[in-house]
């Protein structure tokens, strides 16, 4: 299960939390730099599947964009991993070249309305398509 879903640039500025799991805004801004350090620190050749805690961090890196999913023991990993790949090329053809360029502040609203469609419920499904279109 997809307990939550970041997306942080190399500066290590969060542009997008989702998550799934009721978690109070101060220890979530303390799980954000954590799992921001151990995720920005890592080098390419390093594995993208990190356990942490009582949860693993799932990451991927597009240019200055990292995205990262924190899901539970059971969980499928490779799954989650092809599940960012997908979710950032479906962004890529919606708001064009997310691969290689910075995030923005005003686009976190529609990457959010997006993610939502995306993955309803923790499973992927698109079902909001007019709110993505």
């Amino acid at each position: 299960m997809i307990k939550f879903f970041l997306m942080v640039n190399k500066q290590g500025q969060t542009r997008l939390s989702r998550y799934y799991e009721h978690i109070e805004i101060h220890k979530r801004t303390m799980l954000e730099a954590e799992v921001i350090k151990h995720c920005l620190s890592r080098s390419k050749d390093q594995c993208s599947f990190i356990e942490y805690k009582d949860f693993k961090l799932i990451y991927r890196q597009y240019a200055a964009l990292f995205v990262v999913v924190g899901i539970n023991e059971t969980e499928n990993e490779m799954a989650v991993y092809e599940l960012i790949h997908n979710f950032v090329e479906v962004l890529d053809k919606y708001f064009s070249r997310v691969r290689k360029r910075e995030y923005r502040a005003e686009d976190a609203v529609k990457q959010r309305c997006s993610f939502s469609a995306y993955s309803l419920g923790q499973h992927c499904i698109y079902s909001n398509y007019y709110l993505v279109n």
